[in-house]
């Protein structure tokens, strides 16, 4: 009967696995089925990404009073990550690349990492703590799960990802950005009522920015469409570790990128974003040396889709026909008197 039932729960997380078409969900299921199936005390989905020449990981999913949540649902401060060189047995098990590997932590629990596979790289990786040893016949059904869950992370990057950087691609954004401004009401935003809400730099919003490459078409005319590609993939490496774990980013098109902020005031939604613009003008691109970007960002509000794209356009615009290489907030335009609203740039198509 225990036997029965046990199969029964396996088989209610795989028809849940595989009912996802979105990575959070997808790496919910995963956590909720492995916790479940080894009594997990814990459990996490890491990201595992580079900044410059070192790999750093850092949390997407994790169990929460048993649990599973994501950072999409807690999404308080900054979160870097932790130096890779910090988990050795994570870094020899890529090293060997081995499907998985087993440590004794200090206080003698048994801890399992898993890296998950795609095309011979790594950018995801399970980490299971129990305080029992993990049997043959345990990892053979942990297996079974994770081979599932490995071919659907492959069939949803193809569908999501740009093919050049990596990056969300722009069907991605279009869905995400149009389910978030759909969760947002007039009431989320009570505009001048600052009595309760004080200062808009005291208040968490979500924000959109627009970013592009400062004289890209320049780059490809002296150095050639394969160094214009290279700025553009480390561009897109530049964005990855410039960002928290709860911000998603996004190839727009061309040289052109989109980043979605989630819950950060207005000077900190600034304050990241000079961050990569800094981070970009100090980067030393090969070949071609310096390259900068432009910004433009507004607050994400209750407006359509359309209307927000066009007012985060407009501060670009204004970002780039003002010297470029600067970040411009569209509504600190507008109270300046440097902007006006209604202005848009009619070169710019949206959806």
């Amino acid at each position: 009967m225990a036997q029965t039932a046990s199969m029964e729960n396996l088989l209610k997380h795989l028809v849940e696995i595989t009912g996802h078409r979105d990575h959070n969900l997808l790496d919910i299921s995963v956590i909720s089925a492995l916790s479940d199936l080894v009594g997990a005390s814990q459990a996490r989905v890491l990201e595992i990404f580079r900044v410059r020449e070192e790999l750093f990981v850092r949390s997407r999913v994790w169990l929460r009073e048993g649990k599973a949540v994501s950072v999409e649902e807690h999404t308080e401060g900054d979160q870097p990550g932790e130096p890779i060189a910090d988990f050795p047995a994570l870094v020899t098990c890529m090293e060997q690349h081995r499907d998985s590997i087993d440590e004794t932590t200090a206080n003698g629990l048994h801890a399992l990492w898993i890296p998950i596979w795609l095309n011979d790289k790594v950018s995801t990786c399970l980490h299971i703590v129990n305080d029992k040893q993990y049997t043959d016949a345990m990892k053979e059904v942990m297996g079974g799960i994770l081979n599932v869950y490995r071919n659907f992370q492959s069939l949803l990057d193809y569908s999501e990802r740009d093919s050049l950087t990596g990056l969300l691609n722009r069907k991605t954004f279009d869905e995400k950005f149009s389910k978030m401004t759909a969760y947002i009401t007039p009431s989320d935003n009570p505009g001048l009522e600052t009595d309760e809400r004080r200062s808009s730099d005291e208040v968490r919003e979500h924000w959109i920015a627009m970013v592009d490459i400062d004289h890209f078409k320049r780059i490809n005319d002296s150095f050639g469409h394969l160094y214009g590609d290279e700025v553009l993939i480390l561009i897109a490496n530049l964005l990855r570790t410039s960002f928290r774990a709860q911000d998603r980013i996004f190839r727009f098109g061309g040289e052109e990128f989109m980043i979605l902020l989630r819950s950060a005031t207005l000077e900190d939604a600034r304050r990241i974003l000079e961050r990569f613009r800094a981070n970009v003008e100090e980067y030393n691109f090969p070949q071609v040396g310096r390259v900068t970007v432009s910004l433009g960002f507004v607050k994400i509000t209750a407006q359509t889709p359309v209307v927000l794209l066009g007012h985060a356009d407009q501060a670009l615009y204004y970002a780039k026909s003002h010297g470029r290489n600067q970040v411009c907030h569209y509504d600190g335009l507008i109270s300046d008197g440097l902007l006006h609203s209604g202005v848009s740039n009619d070169n710019v198509e949206f959806f």
